[in-house]
């Protein structure tokens, strides 16, 4: 008989049920009772040939409030409701377990369970207040039946809003000729008190244009789920739309793209791919590494050592939730770690890393509220060691920059940081510093030409020894598409223009790799990856959005050598 199992525990003092076991169906939807506020999944016995478990929470229209999945190597999720904003009621489990061969039965009608355990509400609420009274988890939440669209946020909460809040996404950003909705969220109000954020999501007819997601159902509909057969989506063949992710090149054929978020302010269900920039292929990533992996998560950093070989992901944010972990990826056994490290640093998102010699550089961010800075934005540096596993602040001296998030930093010559823009409400920045890490001291940066307007969640790369490029962002209003190169050797700004680069977006990637080129040639059907040419350094571009809604999941390639040609 197999052993193996899937349980939940619904409420802090309900039973351990089991809702999946390993010779029975391989999908379950659960109805969990309103006066439930925590939600524990996890799995017992060994998994064989079984891939992962996919579990969504979801609301009375089928929309999910947030997803998760366990693996052999990450065997337990739990939610709280007082941790997802959308989470004011009754809501569905559903609960579906990959196989390594899947089988005709796998796909059969999931398994309804109508009736679970309920406990008195005192026995969950306590949790909740006790949290709130403390004023670790302290929040504004939604009052019931009603969004939090057009509810004003405080001060430190709109950090972790999504500047394109809207509904859909696009593969090709096109423009103009559009018609849609514009009612986007933005993060800084045009008007009135400054310090405040008034989101409006726009969550009319979001559901258009969703890649890889099912229109949500009608309430008839959603009544008589037990007897619809549940609709199977196509696998994703490359990234869903988002912001907020982080890529990094791991060699000169492959890049690593990493969490993000997209339409309807979800985490996105696909959260690692691989890129392979031969043929410009994805492939889904997240089952092929061991470990643990990190949670989901935006506003991260991923940083890539060649000595090591390995990936570091540090921080981030989801919802209410806010890291100051390190996950480390070693790119040559793909497994996943997760470090136990020394010393202290804040939980940050927004902030910048920088690799060198071997150690990360972390500056900046946004803290999680309650804030325990009075602008809400850090301007501390933390160092972490990977050998020593331990967190450090450097005695650091000079004109340090004011306190920031959603800032560009960028190693120069190895030896030089060089830091740009970012906001700390109501204001974004366009000033420059260069941290000298040989003296470990600051100091601003006179530049000459035309700047860069301020901007946050803007894309920077180092081009060459000298230059490094500044592309879109958002300025408190809206995205941007210009494109500017620094020159470290005169200081000056100068801005180009090419047409691969003319979409606004914010929350993109930026990365510069080698790639190998392929020749042109006149018929459509003759077969590129039998002639190569000469390796090029390349700028990529992946995904961010426009503050109207949509996110893109397009990869957009420019020569460095044109980029510096146009210079």
């Amino acid at each position: 008989m197999d052993d193996f199992g899937v349980f939940a525990v619904f409420g802090v003092n309900g039973p351990a049920q089991r809702l999946l076991s390993g010779d029975g169906s391989s999908r379950v939807a659960v109805a969990v009772p309103p006066s439930v506020r925590q939600v524990v999944l996890f799995s017992s016995g060994p998994w064989g040939e079984r891939i992962c478990v996919n579990a969504e929470l979801n609301d009375a229209d089928r929309m999910p409030i947030t997803i998760g999945k366990i693996t052999p190597y990450n065997k337990c999720l739990s939610w709280e409701q007082w941790e997802e904003e959308t989470w004011t009621g009754s809501v569905i489990l559903n609960v579906t377990l990959e196989r390594g061969s899947l089988e005709k039965s796998d796909w059969s009608e999931p398994e309804l369970v109508l009736a679970v355990t309920e406990y008195t509400p005192k026995d969950t609420v306590a949790p909740l207040t006790a949290r709130e009274l403390n004023g670790k988890r302290k929040r504004e939440h939604a009052t019931e039946g009603d969004g939090d669209e057009n509810k004003p946020t405080k001060r430190g909460e709109e950090e972790n809003v999504c500047p394109n809040g809207g509904a859909a996404e696009r593969a090709t950003p096109v423009r103009k000729g559009r018609v849609q909705n514009k009612g986007g969220q933005k993060l800084f109000s045009s008007g009135g008190d400054a310090t405040k954020a008034k989101g409006t999501a726009n969550v009319a007819g979001e559901a258009q244009g969703i890649v890889g997601r099912t229109p949500p159902q009608s309430a008839a509909r959603t009544k008589s789920r037990q007897a619809k057969t549940p609709t199977q989506t196509t696998p994703l063949v490359s990234p869903s739309g988002r912001w907020g992710q982080s890529l990094c090149a791991i060699d000169a054929q492959t890049a690593i793209l990493i969490g993000g978020q997209g339409a309807r302010m979800q985490f996105c269900k696909d959260p690692m791919w691989k890129l392979c920039t031969e043929d410009k292929s994805w492939v889904a990533a997240e089952t092929l590494a061991e470990g643990p992996t990190p949670e989901a998560r935006i506003g991260h950093t991923a940083i890539y050592d060649p000595d090591s070989r390995r990936i570091f992901v540090f921080g981030g944010s989801k919802n209410r939730k806010w890291f100051n972990d390190v996950h480390i990826l070693d790119t040559q056994s793909w497994k996943w770690t997760m470090v136990e490290a020394q010393g202290k640093v804040p939980p940050l998102a927004y902030h910048s890393c920088s690799m060198f010699r071997g150690e990360l550089f972390v500056l900046g961010g946004v803290f999680p509220c309650p804030n325990p800075e009075p602008d809400g934005c850090s301007d501390s540096l933390y160092i972490f060691d990977p050998n020593l596993s331990i967190w450090y602040q450097p005695i650091v001296t000079g004109d340090m920059p004011s306190p920031r998030s959603g800032h560009s930093a960028c190693v120069m010559q190895e030896r030089k940081i060089y830091v740009f823009g970012g906001w700390d409400t109501p204001v974004c920045y366009n000033d420059m510093y260069m941290l000298d890490l040989g003296l470990m001291e600051f100091s601003v940066v006179k530049t000459t030409g035309k700047a860069p307007s301020p901007r946050s969640w803007h894309g920077s790369a180092v081009l060459s020894d000298t230059k490094f490029l500044v592309h879109g962002g958002y300025n408190g209003n809206n995205a941007l598409s210009d494109t500017f190169i620094f020159d470290i050797d005169t200081n000056s700004w100068t801005e180009v223009t090419l047409p691969q680069l003319a979409v606004p977006r914010a929350g993109h990637s930026i990365v510069t790799m080698e790639m190998a080129e392929h020749p042109r040639f006149s018929g459509e059907d003759e077969d590129v990856d039998k002639n190569t040419g000469p390796v090029s350094r390349t700028l990529l571009v992946f995904g961010g959005g426009d503050n109207e809604g949509n996110f893109y999941s397009d990869l957009t390639t420019v020569a460095v050598e044109e980029l510096l040609a146009a210079f």
